[in-house]
């Protein structure tokens, strides 16, 4: 079986013929769902990768995030939704408690931080109450409150749902 190095979420780490992430510092690994979780419900943006042609093209978005899918709402139309027709294979980054680690010698300094990185794959969420339910989620993310979506306010809206493959995280000064 073929393995390289690639740098990935801060770490070197394998990658084997399969597409499998091994993390090189396992110290720094958060590999349970638990973890993981806790992470992602205290990030406030994630940041969407996706392919454009041949170069990579990534937004920051509010989500929602509930059973290992994502929700994310935007424009009817744009480059995020062409993209996103062309090539649903997706990447996300979540980061939380970032702080920089200063010391008087600039090679000693380090980052604090928290961070999720998942891959999936994007759809289009059809239908006025699935969109709902998927705003809903969305607005959990920020509020424990419970909203109502207008359906005039709901049509003109995209929904993404990105069901997710698979999920790391990892974590410094922690």
């Amino acid at each position: 079986m073929e393995r390289c190095m690639i740098r990935f979420g801060g770490c070197w780490q394998t990658i084997d013929g399969k597409g499998s992430f091994t993390m090189r510092r396992k110290g720094k690994a958060v590999s349970d769902a638990s973890g993981i979780n806790a992470i992602i419900e205290k990030a406030t943006v994630c940041r969407l990768g996706m392919v454009d042609g041949e170069r990579p093209y990534v937004v920051p978005l509010s989500f929602g995030y509930r059973e290992n899918t994502l929700y994310f709402h935007g424009a009817l139309k744009g480059r995020k939704i062409d993209i996103l027709k062309e090539n649903p294979n997706v990447c996300v980054e979540f980061d939380v408690a970032v702080e920089a680690q200063k010391d008087v010698d600039a090679c000693n300094w380090s980052m604090k931080f928290q961070s999720v990185i998942g891959f999936g794959k994007a759809s289009i969420v059809e239908g006025l109450e699935l969109k709902r339910q998927a705003l809903g989620i969305i607005m959990a993310q920020y509020s424990d409150k419970t909203f109502a979506f207008p359906e005039n306010k709901v049509k003109a809206t995209a929904v993404i749902k990105v069901e997710i493959e698979k999920m790391t995280g990892k974590q410094s000064g922690y």
